[in-house]
């Protein structure tokens, strides 16, 4: 078997046997694994709370002759202990997780996904405002080639007034075209703001009003390319 050195985030986990854990994680270097954790659930475990979900670590890892891992060692890179106190802000990081275990394919790695997993995280955790986990899901289309067209109609190619939009159509219609939901400009304004190098901007958004709008219409487009209903939303609706 041969042997490695990475770092990723937990993004799910399951009991194996009585002591032992499954995780898969998210890597920088090797996209994503799943890995046994032997003795993790065993009250004097050498690997502690470290392979909890969202748990940032660096880990050394023995590849098995199929799919699973061995996890070795792990260190704790970040906790980001504010996600595991607030049940909503757990919740939606869970979510982010989620879409991220979705897209992300077996042991193909992808650095700038893990890139945008882990800072979202961190900014999730340290300063949660309204419009990061809507913009986490739009830059995470945006990389995986389903970027939602904002700038003009996709049907006509007008430039406005765009009222709607479609997620079969792929982006935002005008008056003429219109289907799909309303949105308003000012959450058009924000979108292309996120995705356009204005996310300090976007994220400093505190309109109420425009936030739910946004934050419905990144969870709506994200599920539409699911096609299913993320778990984590129901947690999130509940709370």
């Amino acid at each position: 078997m041969s042997q490695y050195n990475d770092k990723g985030v937990v993004l799910r986990g399951w009991r194996l046997g009585e002591s032992d854990r499954i995780v898969v994680l998210l890597t920088a270097e090797h996209g994503k694994v799943r890995a046994v954790v032997k003795g993790v659930r065993k009250t004097k475990s050498k690997f502690g709370g470290r392979l909890e979900l969202t748990s940032h670590v660096a880990f050394q890892m023995f590849e098995g002759r199929g799919e699973l891992g061995i996890v070795t060692q792990a260190e704790t890179l970040d906790r980001f202990a504010n996600l595991r106190t607030d049940p909503n802000l757990f919740a939606n990081a869970s979510a982010m997780l989620e879409v991220v275990d979705h897209f992300a394919l077996d042991q193909v790695s992808d650095t700038r996904r893990y890139e945008m997993l882990v800072g979202a995280l961190k900014t999730l955790d340290s300063d949660p405002a309204p419009l990061v986990v809507p913009a986490f899901f739009l830059k995470l289309l945006t990389h995986e080639g389903l970027e939602p067209q904002l700038d003009r109609c996709t049907r006509c190619d007008s430039n406005g007034p765009l009222v709607s939009i479609d997620y079969h159509e792929g982006g935002v219609l005008c008056e003429r075209c219109r289907r799909g939901r309303a949105v308003s400009e000012g959450s058009v304004a924000v979108m292309r703001s996120i995705l356009g190098g204005g996310l300090s901007m976007a994220l400093a958004v505190k309109d109420e009003q425009v936030c739910a709008e946004v934050e419905s219409i990144t969870h709506e487009a994200i599920e539409f390319h699911l096609e299913r209903r993320l778990r984590s939303r129901k947690v999130i609706d509940q709370t």
